[in-house]
């Protein structure tokens, strides 16, 4: 079972990935787990308008080769911490992919060229944070 299909937090998804490279220093960092984070400002920041922007993730996003997490949601607006939070974004999509190679394949994908296609004119902003995961 892949850890896209399982509903399990976050952390312990960046956990597994992170303990399934233990010993693997050898790896170049092309090869390691990728994070791929993308937090988007929609024009219309309603919960319905957010909520239709999910369920487009969900269809278009989700599930492709190479991906060992994923997951999408809309901000906690009600969790502050002060100056550290973050309130700029409507809708938050974290991918883990198990290589650069199938992130970058991720982004030709037809699905995902759909995705752009269909939402391009909701983005107000659009941030994209990759990183490899610490072995």
């Amino acid at each position: 079972m892949k850890l896209s299909q399982t509903r399990i937090p976050m952390a312990a998804a960046l956990a597994l990935s992170v303990g399934w490279m233990i010993g693997a220093n050898s790896m170049t960092s092309t090869d390691r787990p990728l994070a791929h984070m993308v937090f988007f400002g929609l024009k219309d920041r309603s919960p319905q308008a957010r909520a239709a922007f999910v369920q487009s993730c969900q269809k278009y996003l989700g599930d492709h080769p190479g991906t060992l997490y994923f997951s999408v949601g809309t901000i906690a607006e009600d969790v502050d911490e002060g100056a550290v939070s973050v309130k700029d974004f409507d809708v938050a999509l974290h991918l883990v992919f198990d290589s650069k190679a199938s992130k970058e394949n991720y982004l030709k994908d037809p699905r995902h060229d759909a995705f752009v296609a269909e939402n391009r004119d909701k983005f107000a902003q659009v941030r994209v944070f990759d990183s490899y995961l610490a072995d």
